[in-house]
């Protein structure tokens, strides 16, 4: 499979190298236009990947990724249409650009498909929202699957909920990096050691994540699994609540997706 994606920043670069990770993409399979930094170039060096001079370089894929801030979305697709480049299917990860706004550029019968990734696609282990245009075919929604498949998982919702899923899953492991580093100085505090700190907690949080999924248990009940009556993680609990560790997560969403 080839793959185009206009754009290297922090995500395209995220998705760049999950491609890579999964060894099912070879470096020259991956087309990559950059902006007018250098920020495209300094990574090809490190990864190997193909550099596009013109946009007509793109008919060669097999499919599109535009992983570039909103502002720049609807003067690429315009660029792809001067081109005649037709068909080919195209993802947009800005959050900024509905389907219907990119169809108005692309045409209603063109296959397009609006997607949301989270940095975690680098390693394969990422969560990609995603919502389909009506017009999209079979075979076309496969390649789009198997490019985004490479990365992680993909959940697909409605364009109405692709913000707040998009939000959770791409904000989330900011959150989750905050609560790891308040809960390694917690232990830094009692005496264990920093990177032993990460190690274990890092580890737990996989070990309660994927228990969670394989159980399909409420993550309360697994919690009340955990907090034996007057034991110590009821304290720790108690405390956190106490401390309004609840609501200022619950506040942190609201902050995601107020306008």
């Amino acid at each position: 499979m080839k793959i185009g994606i206009f754009g290297a920043g922090q995500m395209g670069r995220a998705m760049i190298k999950g491609w890579l990770h999964s060894q099912e993409v070879a470096p020259q399979d991956i087309l990559v236009k950059g902006g007018h930094t250098a920020t495209a170039k300094n990574l090809q060096a490190q990864l190997g990947f193909k550099l596009a001079e013109s946009v007509a370089e793109f008919a060669s894929c097999d499919v599109i990724v535009i992983a570039v801030g909103t502002l720049s979305v609807v003067p690429i697709l315009e660029s792809l249409n001067e081109q005649g480049i037709e068909k080919l299917p195209i993802i947009s990860i800005a959050a900024g650009v509905s389907l219907k706004e990119m169809q108005t550029i692309m045409g209603p019968s063109y296959p397009l498909a609006h997607a949301i990734p989270n940095t975690p696609v680098q390693i394969g282990e990422g969560l990609t929202a995603i919502t389909y245009c009506e017009a999209l075919e079979a075979p076309q929604k496969e390649t789009i699957n198997q490019t985004l498949d490479y990365l992680g998982d993909t959940l697909e919702t409605v364009e109405e909920q692709l913000d707040i899923v998009s939000s959770i899953a791409g904000c989330g492991p900011a959150f989750v990096d905050i609560f790891m580093e308040a809960l390694a100085d917690g232990a830094v505090l009692h005496g264990m050691p920093r990177a032993l700190a990460y190690e274990v907690i890092a580890k737990m949080m996989i070990g309660s994540a994927s228990l969670a999924l394989s159980t399909g248990q409420h993550p309360g009940a697994l919690k009340d699994g955990v907090t034996s009556p007057g034991g110590t993680t009821i304290r720790g609990v108690a405390a956190l609540e106490k401390n309004g560790f609840r609501h200022a997560v619950i506040s942190g969403v609201s902050a995601l997706v107020s306008e």
